[in-house]
């Protein structure tokens, strides 16, 4: 199994001082820090994409491209590329420029957006962002392949023998398809044969299960081989300490700030306390041994080849960096050994067409 570090940029202003750090302070952190990632033997790092008050990562490609020159091994992710509201020939011209810097290391994730508020920037609603994600979809599923594309749709301007420059290095680069609440995604992703990734943060098990096990039964139904279907994972955190209940005590401070954060949002909560998050979601906290543990449960439900976390906090902190050189001493090496995929031994060659 691949494991990536993906971090979202969020930035707000602190509980109790009140104080918002610079836009230099949150960028300049993950452009230090991928490095150190790539040194632990992480497999990727990963840049989220929103456009709200609350966060600083509008510019994912800018932020890769700076990486693509600062690391040589990690695949550069996104999470996720906001497809619905983007034109997809400027999402292809911009990933395709990465993926030859980076000498073919892109791996996009897209999805549709979940927020009102990201819509309207963008003059949409949320009433149709499903149709614009497919739409969207389609076209550059055509651009990362052919050149001279003849194209028309609803959601932006017809193409005559149009070539996006520059070709990707990958033929074509791999598009996950970011899945966290419907059928929508799972079937969009079988369709075009391309591998899905479940969100798998804010929920249990079960609710995220159903979704893959959805996308491999409609992977099946456009007569694909259900052995090509790639699936990966996220989580919503990850901290180790030798002592289970010290991890579980210093991961607590950040967990309750997580909710406070969500009901401040009018968000009403999913686990009742943290031991129920780490019992029933992708809470990946405890002792080495136990981390190992949760990750073997969902990989026994998912089948995934690829696991994200967020929710590690910054480097910076000694406890937090303490737990990350831990999971990166003990934990790491064992799932990438012993947990089979198939996913960077050669660049993706597939070029097909949906069903």
């Amino acid at each position: 199994m691949k494991f990536f570090v993906v971090r979202l940029l969020m930035n707000r202003p602190d509980p109790a001082t009140g104080r918002r750090a610079s836009a230099e302070e949150v960028l300049g952190e993950a452009l230090r820090e991928a490095p150190i990632f790539e040194e632990l033997g992480f497999d990727g790092y990963g840049i989220g994409e929103h456009h709200i008050d609350d966060a600083e990562a509008s510019s994912p490609p800018v932020l890769l491209g700076y990486l693509a020159a600062t690391t040589t091994r990690l695949r550069l992710f996104t999470g996720v590329t906001v497809l619905s509201l983007l034109d997809p020939v400027r999402v292809a011209e911009d990933y395709a420029t990465l993926d030859v810097i980076s000498g073919g290391r892109v791996e996009m994730i897209i999805g549709k957006g979940n927020t009102e508020e990201q819509s309207r920037v963008f003059g949409y609603t949320n009433a149709d962002q499903w149709e614009r994600n497919a739409e969207h979809y389609e076209l550059l599923h055509r651009l990362l392949r052919e050149e001279h594309v003849n194209w028309s749709g609803r959601f932006r301007p017809p193409l005559e023998r149009f070539t996006s420059r520059p070709r990707p290095l990958q033929q074509p680069p791999r598009v996950w398809h970011g899945s966290a609440t419907s059928t929508a995604s799972t079937d969009l992703a079988a369709r075009f044969g391309d591998p899905l990734f479940s969100a798998n943060v804010s929920g249990p098990l079960e609710q995220y299960a159903a979704l893959v096990d959805d996308y491999r039964r409609r992977w099946a139904e456009y007569g694909r081989d259900p052995a090509d279907a790639l699936v990966g994972a996220g989580s919503a955190a990850l901290h180790v300490h030798r002592d289970s209940q010290t991890a579980v005590d210093e991961f607590r401070p950040a967990y309750e700030a997580l909710q406070a954060g969500a009901r401040a949002l009018g968000v009403p909560p999913v686990f009742s306390s943290l031991e129920d998050a780490i019992a029933r979601g992708s809470y990946f906290v405890g002792s080495p041994q136990q981390v190992l543990d949760q990750i073997h449960r969902y990989h026994e439900a998912f089948g995934h080849e690829v696991q994200h976390t967020g929710g590690i906090g910054s480097l910076d902190d000694p406890v937090r960096r303490r737990s990350i050189e831990l999971f990166a001493a003990e934990v790491l090496p064992v799932i990438q050994r012993d947990l089979p995929d198939r996913l960077w031994s050669h660049a993706p060659t597939a070029v097909d067409q949906p069903a």
